[in-house]
């Protein structure tokens, strides 16, 4: 039951909200008793404090979020008044069974033994001798993930910044011990809890940077990085206030401590829109953070049936839609001319699942991952370049791809060889 709902959008896009609670912003100059009086007006009493003046807040049962957010929308000083988003992986499973298979995702047309031109051409970059991310950073913000996965352990992030075990917030970020990143969905120190739970994030981050050249399993686009392991999902999903909890962890990483945090892997989505979650990822582009997101997998064209993050009109948001190994677009994957930037392998892809096994799984979430692990990649070669010039050189060098004309706004793939 827990694994269906894990992997719940190969259907239609549902909507979904946590029940009979709201994030409010208010603006900087509103005072506090004004805050109080539009909370009284609609029976609200402050949950949790995600940010100065966004709060989480919980209505009297049986009242209307609608209402409730139309409301307070209403009342001065008041920003906006909003649904309590929830957010679940986009992907599908096709194989249960944990044996390897081709890495077509990684291929290209240099090599007649590993021979697919809709490949993401990493494996001639390989060849080149770009295997290596250095000190590069992608943060999986998903579901948890398998760290120890023998594929993953070499590549896993730690913080330097916290002395293990010992009870204390170290570094100074509000959280005691975040020594292998923090779980926001249950807020403790812990981001691998369950193997059926943490399946999508531990998939997901093998294709971005499972340990090359070790004789085992798959390999990821870099084959050497730090995969940041940022877990606001369980078997249920994740909401948008520990989204927004988790990129302002980031973004502390990145500008407080020196991070070279490049992107972040958002493999997930709802057709609900977020302020608050919009506005943290443009607090994480103004840090120089690019978020890749996946367009969705309920078949639908973004421009006029928006899928968030994806969808948000952000100048750092990287929308990714999903191809198969004939170039085709992905049976249930989203697409967009003006919303969506580029198709990435996504159909039939295996990399590294809990117990340290490997499994096939379909979506856009795949084809993110590829696109994440490419910006990385890139980021190593072209240091010193911002997001949006990283983002650039990513949607220049896509090729053109007959299935994905006047589906995307570059109408091509990705494309790694130049990398």
């Amino acid at each position: 039951m827990a694994l269906a709902c894990l992997l719940s959008l190969a259907g239609p896009a549902r909507s979904s909200s946590v029940p009979d609670e709201l994030l409010v912003q208010f603006a900087p100059h509103s005072t506090e008793s004004a805050r109080e009086a539009a909370l009284s007006g609609v029976q609200a009493r402050v949950l949790q404090t995600l940010r100065p003046g966004l709060l989480r807040v919980a209505l009297a049962p049986g009242l209307s979020t609608d209402a409730a957010a139309r409301q307070l929308g209403r009342q001065p000083g008041v920003a906006f008044a909003e649904a309590h988003v929830v957010y679940r992986p986009l992907a599908v499973l096709n194989d249960p069974y944990y044996l390897n298979g081709s890495l077509w995702g990684m291929e290209g047309d240099q090599d007649p033994d590993h021979f697919n031109p809709f490949g993401s051409q990493a494996a001639r970059a390989w060849a080149q001798g770009h295997t290596s991310c250095g000190d590069v950073a992608v943060a999986v913000l998903d579901t948890g993930a398998q760290h120890p996965h023998p594929d993953l352990r070499a590549n896993h992030w730690r913080n330097p910044g916290e002395i293990p075990g010992n009870g204390i917030d170290d570094d100074g970020n509000g959280l005691i011990d975040d020594v292998d990143g923090w779980d926001f969905a249950h807020n403790d120190n812990t981001v691998y809890d369950d193997p059926v739970e943490d399946l999508h994030g531990t998939h997901v981050s093998g294709t971005i940077g499972a340990r090359g050249g070790n004789g085992r399993g798959v390999v990821g686009v870099c084959w050497k990085l730090q995969l940041l392991t940022v877990k606001f999902m369980d078997a249920g999903g994740g909401t948008s206030a520990n989204a927004v909890r988790a990129i302002d962890y980031l973004i502390d990483l990145k500008t407080r401590h020196g991070l070279r945090l490049v992107a972040i892997n958002a493999s997930w989505g709802s057709a609900a829109e977020s302020k608050a979650l919009k506005q943290a990822i443009q607090r994480a582009g103004e840090a120089g953070i690019l978020l890749v997101a996946a367009a969705g997998g309920s078949g639908n064209d973004n421009d006029t049936q928006p899928m968030y993050p994806a969808s948000y009109p952000l100048p750092t948001v990287v929308a990714v839609t999903s191809i198969d190994a004939g170039g085709a677009l992905g049976p249930r994957a989203n697409h967009g001319a003006q919303s969506v930037d580029l198709g990435a392998p996504g159909e039939g892809i295996w990399s590294t699942v809990p117990r340290g096994g490997y499994a096939q799984l379909s979506g856009t979430s795949m084809a993110a991952a590829h696109v994440s692990g490419g910006l990385a990649l890139l980021a190593q070669r072209a240091r010193g370049a911002d997001a949006l010039a990283l983002k650039q050189q990513l949607l220049d060098a896509t090729t053109p791809t007959p299935a994905l004309t006047g589906l995307t706004l570059t109408g091509g793939r990705l494309d790694l060889r130049g990398f």
